[in-house]
């Protein structure tokens, strides 16, 4: 075997078929989209049209719903958190929040604040200032000898609101 006569498999390798360059082509003149209509032009988006029919996505049963009111905490697990401190990521003086559990890189999003989960091994005496908490993060916490200080946190959804009733009253007293 000799480097020129190193080829491709024959059908590894299939060429484009250049559509719309010639009636001999067999893909020329319409290139393979037929007559006319909304389908032959550019720009078509009809995924999902039945033809007037009522689509499937439609037809199919609502299920469920998302609670505006719901609370978005970033979850943390305490196995993590052990790992962290370990690994000097995480500082064990002083009171461990949000903002230090986002600095190491534990706790992702969370617009309203962290949750301590207690999945893992956990030995460090750390305090903690989230909130909130799960039952079993509570007890291995206090067990290893650190504590867990719970705020009251204003819903995101409830922030908005109140800014936007701020706003509102601002604008009636400028009036006024």
């Amino acid at each position: 075997m000799k480097l020129n006569e190193i080829r491709d498999n024959s059908g590894a390798r299939k060429s484009k078929i250049r559509v719309g360059r010639g009636i001999g082509s067999g893909k020329g003149k319409t290139g393979g989209r037929g007559q006319k209509g909304q389908k032959s032009r550019e720009g078509v988006s009809i995924a999902g049209f039945e033809g007037g029919q009522m689509p499937l996505h439609m037809r199919l049963p609502k299920r469920g719903f998302n609670n505006i009111f719901a609370k978005d905490y970033a979850e943390v697990n305490l196995g993590a958190i052990q790992k962290a401190v370990d690994a000097k990521k995480l500082d064990a003086k002083g009171t461990i929040d949000h903002a230090a559990l986002k600095a190491a890189g534990l706790a992702r999003g969370g617009k309203d604040g962290v949750r301590l989960l207690g999945k893992g091994e956990f030995s460090a005496k750390l305090s903690f200032s989230v909130a909130g908490v799960s039952k079993g993060a509570r007890e291995a916490v206090e067990k290893a000898g650190g504590s867990v200080e719970v705020l009251t946190v204003v819903p995101a959804a409830e922030k908005a609101a109140a800014k936007k009733n701020s706003v509102r009253d601002a604008k009636k007293a400028a009036r006024a």
